[in-house]
């Protein structure tokens, strides 16, 4: 098949909707399709080396408000139309809800393309944590209106899937994450690195991986932190990732060590040389990283949703605390601190809770899905 996948953020962007969309990408040329990659413009230039070998239609974007370096693409209706026409995909996958979205929904149904959507990001939840809490009913409407222009809403868990579907959304259908297990893997822990953290041998290594954005709730793993410090002094908060909330993190907490940016093996170093992995987002459809911090043998305290709920087993390969329970994640993360047997065992039954999620299967169903919408709408 011809694939057509329409995003509005790729690499060399790090978060989680870049991340997935570049996996399934991949998965779909390693299985022999033809992938075509339509996004916006970079400010850089976009330089080869970011363009991974797929075959592209770049169109003009814009920054993204707050989030330097991120950009969202202007309407093109009319550019995708007159591209398609010339070479038709049989079938289409927007994985973001921006304007180039829109405009690409608009443009498979004026061509006859069969498109899914993917519900990536919970934007109603997002305008809360920026001080419009009117406007969510407003922009879940409007998501809702936008995915429902579609054949299929992809979601990565049955929670999220039958939300949607309560909520009025069409043709919800389940679309599992993968973990790379040969990439993020405990063996990858390193003595050296943590020394560099300023870490004994023996002590706690507190890990955090995300965006750092109001919305994320870092402020409540840093309350954790400070419980555990109480307790135990020589330990360490590392947090890996960057965003607009970096500064005052660092102004207010310079004893905190903020390891910036990190990607491939560095990441995955990043994770298997820590202790504790800490995940207190309220506002994820998924969180990929508790799938890495859990193929790295981390024990992760997180909220009771995404894929806390779908991969942690409470108690077993991990914490699992009732959704926005802040009280009971710093308990479980205090607990989890003082108790090295518990943190091996649950670190240990994590690894071996990932070892299934093949990313061959994943795309395997995402190329049979698309397959199936474009034999239907041939029909």
């Amino acid at each position: 098949m011809r694939i057509a996948i329409v995003t509005e953020t790729w690499a060399p962007e790090v978060n989680g909707v870049a991340l997935t969309v570049q996996g399934l990408a991949r998965g779909l040329r390693k299985l022999g399709h033809s992938v075509e990659i339509v996004r916006p413009r970079r400010a850089d230039g976009d330089a080869a080396q970011h363009r991974d070998g797929f075959d592209e239609l770049l169109v003009r974007g814009a920054a993204l408000p707050r989030y330097p370096g991120l950009r969202f693409g202007l309407p093109a209706q009319a550019q995708l139309v007159r591209h398609w026409r010339q070479r038709m995909p049989d079938a289409l996958y927007v994985a973001t809800e921006g304007p180039l979205g829109h405009s690409a929904l608009a443009a498979a149904r004026r061509l006859g393309v069969p498109a899914s959507t993917g519900f990536h990001t919970r934007f109603d939840d997002f305008v809360r944590h920026y001080g419009f809490s009117w406007l969510s009913p407003f922009v879940f409407a409007g998501m809702r209106r936008f995915h429902n222009r579609g054949s299929a809403t992809l979601v990565p868990t049955t929670q999220l899937g039958d939300f949607l579907e309560s909520n009025g959304f069409r043709h919800v259908r389940l679309l599992r994450r993968a973990v790379d297990t040969q990439m993020f893997d405990p063996g990858r822990r390193c003595a050296r690195l943590r020394e560099d953290w300023g870490l004994a041998p023996d002590a706690l290594a507190v890990v955090h991986v995300g965006r750092l954005a109001a919305e994320k709730n870092i402020d409540l793993a840093v309350r954790a932190f400070r419980r555990i410090q109480n307790v135990q002094p020589d330990a360490r908060f590392i947090v890996v990732g960057d965003g607009p909330e970096l500064p005052r993190l660092v102004r207010s907490h310079p004893d905190i060590l903020f390891a910036g940016m990190r990607r491939g093996e560095d990441l995955a170093q990043h994770y298997a040389s820590g202790d504790l992995f800490l995940f207190p987002s309220i506002t994820e459809t998924f969180g990929n990283v508790t799938l890495e911090a859990m193929a790295s043998g981390l024990p992760v305290v997180a909220f009771d949703y995404g894929a806390a709920r779908e991969h942690i087993a409470d108690g077993e390969s991990g914490r699992r605390v009732a959704f926005d329970d802040e009280s009971s994640f710093i308990d479980a993360a205090c607990t989890l601190a003082s108790d090295r047997y518990m943190r091996r065992q649950l670190g240990q039954r994590a690894r071996q809770s990932m070892e299934h999620l093949s990313a061959d299967a994943v795309s395997a169903a995402f190329a049979d899905l698309l397959g199936e919408l474009a034999l239907a709408r041939a029909a």
